[in-house]
């Protein structure tokens, strides 16, 4: 049975897949997340309807482009400006695989820097399925 066990975790280090990702179930449990790493109060509906968008609530999310960079974890962060594949890079110097496991401060400080720059705009998910449409209730989180 062990031998079965490392195997299996042998075979997902090996296809590159997080060991320890997390599927958030409710906005809720995405509301706590982003509290608890500083997003402003008033920008959470939006936050919660850009994850939903971008990820579907998946810390493992990844999206292969046409023009060959990959969006990476809960908020399909862009290999192409803002991380590094296989090594620490980007704007946001940070690793791209480490945005695809469950710990999503390095993601939320990245996320934050986008948004800086850029605001809801920088995400296509946000802008074709949150801006100037009903956001999540997040009234009872």
């Amino acid at each position: 049975m062990n031998t079965f066990i490392f195997a299996i975790g042998f075979l997902l280090v090996g296809l590159g897949l997080p060991a320890e990702a997390k599927q958030f179930k409710t906005d809720c449990e995405v509301v706590r997340a982003l509290r608890q790493n500083g997003f402003p109060e008033n920008q959470l509906r939006d936050w919660v309807c850009l994850i939903r968008s971008e990820s579907s609530l998946k810390t493992h999310a990844t999206n292969r482009n046409k023009n060959g960079s990959t969006d990476y974890g809960l908020f399909q962060i862009n290999s192409r400006y803002w991380c590094g594949q296989g090594r620490v890079g980007g704007d946001c110097k940070v690793k791209c695989e480490s945005l695809i496991d469950d710990n999503i401060a390095d993601d939320s400080r990245c996320a934050k820097l986008i948004f800086k720059r850029h605001g809801f705009n920088a995400w296509y998910g946000w802008q074709s399925k949150c801006r100037g449409k009903a956001l999540p209730n997040i009234s009872k989180c």
